[in-house]
């Protein structure tokens, strides 16, 4: 079994030779949108034949599809890649990993992250849950101390009342 991760969405065609737009927020897609990997669509694998950014979407042909009717079927459809396939750092985590870990403040109280959300293009917020309080950190902000990426845990630096 695979290790999927969303990656974007099928949103529209371009032009009449089977080119789609994929619009993707995915903080790695440069890793995913290259010529010659493979894509999952249904869980169906699809090969990127040619790729280009345009504007604020990322333009794929996809396996020998040529005309515009071969890919209407993908319309609306959900993009995955394979997760291993990703070859992340140390440092780097993916939203859906960060959410299952614990979180450790800097005076020894645990919380639990409720929600990563995009609050622009290029600034994400944790929104995490420290007895019964909630606590708004930006993703790339000094507060956040350590990610242990092998405890599953997120150390965050916060200052006391």
């Amino acid at each position: 079994m695979r290790n999927l991760v969303k990656v974007g969405k099928i949103v529209s065609t371009h032009g009449i030779k089977g080119e789609i737009k994929i619009i993707s927020n995915f903080p790695y897609k440069s890793r995913v949108f290259i010529v010659g990997n493979n894509i999952y669509i249904d869980n169906k694998i699809y090969e990127i034949k040619t790729y280009r950014h345009h504007k604020n979407y990322e333009m794929l042909t996809l396996n020998d599809y040529t005309n515009i009717n071969e890919v209407l079927f993908l319309m609306q459809k959900d993009v995955y890649f394979e997760k291993e396939k990703l070859n992340l750092n140390t440092n780097e985590v993916l939203d859906e990993d960060l959410i299952t870990y614990k979180v450790l403040t800097n005076n020894k109280k645990v919380g639990i992250i409720k929600e990563i959300f995009q609050a622009s293009p290029k600034n994400k917020i944790i929104r995490v849950l420290i007895d019964n309080e909630e606590i708004l950190i930006p993703f790339y902000s000094p507060q956040i101390v350590n990610i242990d990426k092998e405890k599953k845990e997120l150390t965050i630096k916060i200052n006391e009342k």
